[in-house]
Formats: structure tokens, C-alpha cells, sequence
């Protein structure tokens, strides 16, 4: 029971300082952010950093893969059952990669993605193996199955433009954290209320069966 206990313990002490270190870490990169400051932050002592994670390049590549695993938490079920769907017909193709965005859309939309956003947004901007790990890991999955579903509800498209596609139907639901700032401004809202994600998830599954139903002129 004690040898259990330890590890409950332990296991918090290392969630506590990941959830913190994301937030550091996103906030002011990885040379700005300070160990020191996010022991303190975590109510933990500079050695937990060192035991836990060897280090601060360690501690940055384990936010990464804490990041890349609570996407897949979120978003691996949905993904699999979304492609499972997709086999059926170009239709079902199509509503199954609905299905998809209005799923990544309610992520995005989750208190939690603000600083995953953060930590995600430097890496985007100056990867570094911490990109690797949170491509591979988290983005790859879910491209892999929107270029999949857009091969079956679009086979017109050749391989590069179902890529370019996914990218681009991709970043409409990123745009709900990643722009948030601009999406209230926008709507003239100070926060994205019940209402107003409702209204922008229509908004995304609209342009989506759109898109998809969209032939060559």
C-alpha cells in the first residue's frame, strides 16, 4: 500500500509540474521559461525537475509528449470510429470527417487547449524535437485520417490536394483557440459562450459539406 501510495504520489507531483511547465514554457519559450520558477510554481522542490525529468530539455520534451497523449486521449475514439464510418461511401466519408472538425472544434473550445496552444504555437513557429514529438504523436493521426476520408468523399482530388485540404480544414478548427482573440473580436464577443460555439460549430460543419461537395468546373 505504501509502495502504491508513492506512486500516486509521485504521479501527481509529475502532472502538477507538467501542466505547469506547459504553461511556462508556452508563455515564454523554452529559454525565458525558469526551472526554478516552475518548481515554485508547482509547489515542488528544483529536484523534482531532475528526478522526474533529468532536466529542463527534458521537462520540455515530456510537456510535449503530455500534450501530444491528452490529444490523443481526447481525440483517438472519435478519429477511429470517424474513419470505421468513412469506409462505407463518399458520403459517409463526408460525415464522418464532419463528424472529426466538430470533435476537434469542441477541443478547442476546452479550457485546458489555452496553454497546449501556447506551447504548440512556438513549436509551429521554431520547431525543435519537441515538434517532432507533438507532430508524430498527436497532428499526424488525425491528417492522416482527414487525407483518408477526403480520398474517399473527393477521388477526383490527387494525393497533394487531399493533403492541402486537410491542412486547410484542419486549421478551421485550430482557428477557435488559435485565434480566439480575433474570432471575439470579431463577433463582438468577449468570450465564446454556449451560444456562440454553436453557432461557430454550424458554421465549420456547413463549410465542411461544402467543400467536400465542391466538383471541378
Amino acid at each position: 500500500m505504501n509502495c502504491s501510495f508513492e506512486r500516486t504520489k509521485a504521479d501527481m507531483v509529475s502532472a502538477t509540474l507538467l501542466d505547469t511547465a506547459i504553461d511556462q514554457f508556452g508563455r515564454l519559450g523554452f529559454e525565458g521559461a525558469s526551472t526554478r520558477e516552475i518548481a515554485r510554481a508547482s509547489g515542488t522542490a528544483m529536484s523534482s525537475i531532475t528526478y522526474h525529468f533529468g532536466g529542463k530539455q527534458g521537462l520540455y520534451l515530456a510537456a510535449a509528449e503530455h500534450i501530444a497523449a491528452s490529444i490523443r486521449n481526447l481525440q483517438g475514439e472519435a478519429v477511429a470510429r470517424a474513419v470505421a464510418a468513412g469506409q462505407q461511401s463518399s458520403i459517409a466519408a463526408t460525415e464522418a470527417l464532419a463528424a472529426i472538425l466538430d470533435s476537434l472544434a469542441q477541443m478547442m473550445l476546452r479550457p485546458e487547449t489555452e496553454a497546449w496552444s501556447r506551447f504548440i504555437i512556438r513549436e509551429q513557429q521554431f520547431p525543435t524535437e519537441a515538434f517532432d514529438v507533438l507532430f508524430a504523436k498527436a497532428m499526424q493521426p488525425i491528417l492522416n485520417a482527414f487525407i483518408e476520408l477526403i480520398s474517399r468523399a473527393r477521388p477526383d482530388l490527387g494525393q497533394r490536394e487531399a493533403v492541402a485540404m486537410a491542412i486547410l480544414l484542419f486549421g478551421q478548427a485550430m482557428v477557435l483557440r488559435a485565434g480566439r482573440a480575433a474570432v471575439c473580436r470579431a463577433l463582438q464577443v468577449e468570450q465564446i459562450d454556449d451560444e456562440t460555439a454553436l453557432l461557430l460549430r454550424a458554421r465549420l460543419r456547413a463549410n465542411t459539406l461544402c467543400i467536400l461537395s465542391e466538383k471541378p468546373q
